[in-house]
């Protein structure tokens, strides 16, 4: 799955002058000239327009060769940043190609000093078990950035045009900062069906293209994409579809990290031993796993006061939704991971916020895949004893939030999370954990429209030991109370959450998290507000 073509050698940041050009570098001069008459705003306005470089770069770039190769080098696709192991400065810049290529590099640097420092990428590969295609993405790792700054960056290979973007590192300690998440997207694509006509690919809709463009109008430090990225699994060409979901994304994903957790639907047939061989292809994640298997699929980073945590919950759910039932591939080792990150991150006197960003579901009303009993009965106890404040999903189409949770009911056969609050504007997280699930991001088969209207909810509590050949294990359902429900949206199908933090203004003074979930709607995709809440509880650095 993970052939190293190249070793990153990242070099230190420099700072020439304005005149001056580095050995192998680019001068602010030159930088704005490849990024075009929208480079001068690039570090306050996203570069909606940035696409290929203009092609007359310098003299003095060797790496760079911004003229059509004659040899027919394979062009820069699919431009996306992830963060290193410190967002504060640490970056990875990717891209893919359909081919093999020479020098994958990336030059970076600030609008006052230009590109005056480079990174070389290294190449991973799988090859795609449907298709027999060989995939190839390239990964350069900028470190020793500046906390909360702008950076420029330009991509290349040898004899490719080059492509370019800009972001913001996090700021160091407490600051205010926004962050948006959805899950479910899919891609905007048509393909070539198997009797050679043309098709829409599975779950593609045109919302999956107008949610990109709503990210970038709230322009956020970063972004959570909450599995089923774009459902290659189900398509006829998986290759392609990948492929259309970084075109679709790199609109936002070149200007600010897209930090994904896999889904059921990211696992694929012959693609790896545990079926996510792609997405470990595609993303190169903050993780601490030293199994090359499980690598990439948990991870934490901490941006502000704010602790994320990504889990991959075919792991640890019950319900049987890949092309290959993995529950409990990890022996353990994923929970491990969980609990060391919580008891971290709760006894840190820097980190106020604890998010959990994961795919399928403790809680849903709508009969359509149901909350998880394998879910509730792993984390739920975490959650609770580390007082997680808010965890982000999406596998069910549609939004739904709950109140705040602490605890199960006394003698539930599911596990009802049990409400410790009636409060749905302004929420004390203190007291307990807020779910959101933000399964409105463009994927069709929505299910906003399957809510329960008598108050219950239902439970995946077991799954069959076997599965029909090209079916799945079928799932046993109980069904409970919904008391732990607080807001639903039964009218719109798609949409995400923005969270803003307020850190507050000394020490041991309330932080608050201002949500705003928008719509986004048909048929032009506009957004508007659905609604706005708080969640507020006291920074942790006051007196203990």
């Amino acid at each position: 799955m993970d052939s190293e073509l190249e070793t990153p050698q990242p070099s230190a940041l420099s700072t020439p002058s304005d005149q001056a050009e580095p050995s192998g570098g680019l001068s602010r001069r030159h930088a704005l000239g490849l990024l075009g008459t929208a480079g001068a705003g690039a570090v306050a306005v996203p570069l909606l327009g940035a696409g290929t470089a203009a092609a007359d770069a310098p003299i003095g770039a060797p790496a760079f060769n911004p003229t059509p190769d004659t040899a027919g080098a394979p062009p820069v696709q699919g431009l996306h940043l992830t963060f290193g192991a410190d967002p504060r400065t640490q970056m990875v810049v990717s891209w893919l190609t359909d081919g093999p290529v020479k020098k994958p590099r990336v030059l970076y640097g600030t609008l006052k000093h230009g590109f005056g420092s480079s990174a070389d990428a290294r190449t991973r590969t799988y090859v795609d078990g449907k298709s027999g295609r060989t995939v190839y993405v390239h990964h350069a790792a900028l470190n020793r950035l500046s906390p909360g700054t702008d950076y420029l960056y330009m991509v290349s290979h040898q004899g490719s045009t080059p492509d370019s973007g800009n972001f913001r590192t996090v700021p160091s300690g407490r600051a205010p900062l926004t962050f948006t998440s959805f899950g479910d997207q899919s891609a905007p694509q048509v393909t070539w069906t198997a009797d050679g006509t043309v098709g829409l690919d599975a779950n593609s809709t045109p919302a999956t293209k107008d949610i990109v463009s709503g990210i970038e109008q709230v322009a956020p430090l970063f972004h959570l994409l909450n599995g089923d990225l774009c459902y290659a699994n189900l398509d006829v060409d998986r290759v392609r579809t990948w492929n259309n979901f970084f075109t679709n994304n790199t609109r936002s994903a070149r200007f600010r990290p897209w930090m994904p957790a896999a889904g059921n639907h990211e696992i694929e047939s012959a693609n790896g031993p545990i079926g996510l061989g792609a997405y470990q292809t595609y993303f190169s994640l903050p993780s601490t796993e030293t199994d090359p298997e499980l690598a990439g699929l948990w991870y934490a980073f901490t941006a502000g006061s704010v602790r994320v945590i990504v889990l991959q919950n075919d792991d640890n759910c019950l319900q049987d939704g890949g092309d290959v039932y993995i529950s409990g591939y990890s022996g353990g080792r994923q929970l491990a991971f969980l609990e060391k990150e919580l008891r971290a991150a709760r006894a840190s006197r820097e980190t106020d916020w604890i998010v959990v960003a994961m795919h399928q579901v403790m809680i849903s009303s709508s009969d359509a895949n149901g909350a998880d009993l394998g879910l509730r009965q792993k984390y739920g106890p975490l959650f609770d004893k580390y007082g997680v404040d808010l965890v982000v999903c999406g596998h069910e189409h549609n939004y739904e939030r709950s109140l705040a949770v602490r605890g199960v009911v006394t003698s539930s056969e599911t596990l009802t999370p049990n409400p410790v609050s009636t409060a749905t504007d302004d929420i004390d997280t203190s007291l307990g954990t807020v779910h959101m699930i933000l399964g409105g991001g463009g994927v069709s088969g929505t299910t906003n429209q399957a809510f329960f209207k008598d108050g219950t909810a239902k439970v995946i509590t077991a799954v069959a030991s076997s599965a029909p050949t090209g079916s799945k294990r079928a799932a046993t359902y109980v069904k409970e109370q919904a008391i732990w429900t607080g807001v639903r949206d039964l009218e719109h199908p798609y949409g995400f959450a923005a969270f803003t933090v307020d850190p507050g203004r000394f020490p041991g003074d309330t932080t608050r998290l201002h949500v705003t979930y928008y719509n986004v709607n048909k048929p032009h995709g506009e957004l508007s507000v659905f609604e706005k809440f708080t969640l507020h509880r006291k920074r942790s650095d006051g007196h203990r």
